[in-house]
């Protein structure tokens, strides 16, 4: 029976999930963008203290491992080993839309009539975004997909495929005209789509090397031009 601390924060959204034997029993979530530094460890203490427990009664740590935001990615995963380090418990990775997609499931009335493609925004026309059947078997791997009207093209219009995520909006604007192409809406990564996974994985023994993980960036970080005046 895990007792597991889940994290999510490859997105604006920032969430903490306390799961025993693979079932929620505690969990906080912020919207706010930007919040996830000062929100992360207040989040993991309500969750652990909500649920009866203390941190030492853990038996791992799991983090949702990209892709997503940059910044967000790498509070998580610090946060994540600091509590592996000082507890001395095993770290587990969650792909962050393979967690999506398990969310979008189990949402799903009639998970087996859809394939799921979980989208995460990366600027402009471009998304995260990976297609998975209803068992979460992986149809289409993780890209970096240029969203346009020949988007999924060789899986629509032959597949029912629902877009789902903050990447699906501008998605949903060039693909309106499949037939098969549905969007759910009001849909965001939580550390709650995680449990289950996370709970698999610890019954597995399928550990990180806590010393040398890295996020799944997919793109590597490109900082901004600071705007200041004179500065070319």
């Amino acid at each position: 029976m895990p007792v597991i601390l889940n994290i999510e924060t490859s997105t604006r959204v920032c969430s903490v999930a306390l799961a025993i034997d693979g079932e929620v029993v505690a969990r906080e979530d912020s919207f706010t963008k930007n919040s996830h530094a000062e929100n992360i460890t207040l989040f993991s203490e309500k969750a652990v203290k909500d649920a009866g427990l203390s941190f030492r009664e853990l038996d791992a740590i799991a983090v949702s491992k990209g892709p997503g935001s940059y910044t967000g990615l790498r509070i998580g995963v610090s946060t994540a080993k600091g509590y592996c380090y000082a507890l001395d418990k095993p770290l587990i990775s969650i792909g962050t839309l393979k967690s999506m997609a398990a969310g979008m499931i189990e949402r799903e009335n009639n998970p087996d009539g859809f394939l799921y493609c979980p989208m995460i925004d990366a600027r402009r026309m471009e998304v995260y975004a990976a297609v998975f059947d209803s068992k979460l078997n992986e149809v289409k791997g993780t890209e970096a997909v240029i969203v346009d009207k020949n988007s999924f093209h060789d899986l629509l219009p032959a597949n029912k495929i629902i877009f789902a995520g903050d990447g699906a909006p501008k998605c949903r604007e060039v693909l309106n005209h499949q037939q098969n192409a549905v969007f759910m809406n009001d849909f965001y990564p939580s550390a709650d789509f995680m449990a289950t996974l996370s709970e698999q994985k610890f019954n597995k023994q399928e550990f990180e090397n806590v010393a040398y993980f890295e996020p799944f960036y997919l793109k590597d970080f490109v900082a901004g031009v600071p705007r200041v005046k004179g500065l070319k």
